[in-house]
């Protein structure tokens, strides 16, 4: 660090950092060092898969340390270890345990005999006050059937930064409500310049929904399986496609995705094998992290996809004029179930649970897939 100017100081003269100052850009970076320094030193090793999760594995148990930024969650079933850790922590740093995990960055988490429910209702209610429609009526979908966003359709939105603050707040609730997944990544498309004001029907429909949030339970398998979908040429400005998928642990859905493609495409078929790609991926990442936390899958993942043609080209070892666009995602895919790490699987449209992710639907078919993502209300009475 270079002497401020006007300091009395010699030109051969620097600063000393003895800690480092909040907003400098290189602080995150110096803390994390810091702390994976010390924790190491406990015994600790970094996830491969998480830089944010450390691991000690011992013939008495297993500790798990999750942490972000300052703010950290440790569990394991070592209960001795998980003391012996705080009381080593304490002796290092300035810290307060807070107890049993309740509340941690906006999420609300609330502990039974039977599982674990987490949500956002406060985070949610907070939103609705600050757009200010918390007497408004609500809404069942948290979008109108057969909307479409047009971006010229309407003229700008006399605050636009109010609608940047709204979505950035959705974005965050999405951590536990999939069933905005997709509206949400709707209305980021107008963030430059907003002209639409359909955010008003989701936040009307979250207030409707405001308890709703994810479910795991304690009974539930390891067993890991994936749906993936699109909708083809979707978009009605550029005509990309939307992919989405969803991954259940058992039966609780731990990872989704809606977004929009990079490209327009003139085949189904190849939209398609780009969201199976997509997919993949997530499902060795995740086979991967849970391999790590001592949970490996001893199976084939099943990924359920609802085109025939891109489960028989992955089954085809000849390339022709019509697939080699997609060559490299077709091997990907392929190495894959030749090493038995996923199974292809055919489900019906109608079964298609990650659908929710790439379109709007009628209120009728909204809620049976609503079912399928195995959310809860835990509304008080």
């Amino acid at each position: 660090m270079k002497p401020p100017l006007g300091y009395p100081c010699p030109s051969s003269k620097v600063c000393l950092i003895r800690r480092v100052l909040y907003g400098l850009k290189q602080a995150p970076r110096e803390w994390f060092d810091k702390f994976n320094t010390i924790i190491c030193n406990l015994g600790f090793t970094c996830s491969p898969h998480e830089n944010a999760l450390f691991i000690r594995r011992s013939e008495r148990g297993v500790v798990l340390l999750l942490v972000y930024v300052d703010d950290i969650i440790i569990t394991g079933d070592y209960i001795d270890g998980i003391s012996d850790l705080k009381a080593s922590l304490h002796r290092t740093f300035v810290m307060k345990d807070l107890g049993s995990l309740g509340y941690f960055l906006g999420l609300e988490v609330i502990s039974t005999d039977d599982g674990i429910y987490l949500c956002q209702a406060k985070y949610a209610s907070n939103l609705l006050a600050h757009a200010r429609i918390t007497n408004s009526c609500t809404e069942s979908t948290p979008l109108e059937p057969n909307v479409r966003f047009i971006p010229m359709d309407v003229t700008v939105l006399d605050n636009p930064t109010l609608y940047r603050q709204l979505v950035g707040g959705l974005i965050y609730l999405t951590f536990t409500r999939p069933d905005i997944a997709y509206p949400v990544y709707v209305l980021s498309q107008f963030l430059s310049t907003p002209r639409t004001t359909h955010y008003a029907t989701v936040l009307r429909y979250i207030k409707d929904t405001l308890f709703y949030g994810l479910y795991f339970s304690a009974h539930s398998s390891l067993s890991l399986q994936a749906y993936s979908d699109i909708d083809w040429t979707g978009d009605p400005t550029d005509r990309r496609s939307t992919t989405g998928y969803c991954l259940f642990l058992g039966d609780a859905l731990i990872s989704w995705h809606a977004k929009k493609q990079m490209f327009t495409a003139r085949s189904s078929t190849k939209v398609e094998y780009r969201a199976l790609a997509d997919t993949t991926t997530e499902v060795v990442s995740i086979c991967w992290l849970l391999k790590n936390l001592g949970a490996p899958q001893l199976s084939a993942t099943d990924i359920f996809c609802d085109n025939r043609s891109s489960i028989q080209i992955v089954h085809n070892n000849v390339f022709h004029e019509r697939t080699k666009h997609i060559e490299i995602d077709c091997h990907f895919v392929r190495q894959r179930i030749l090493i038995d790490a996923i199974r292809l699987i055919t489900v019906g449209t109608l079964d298609q649970t990650a659908d929710i992710f790439t379109k709007v639907h009628h209120p009728t078919c909204f809620r049976t897939l609503l079912s399928k993502l195995k959310m809860v209300s835990l509304a008080p009475t």
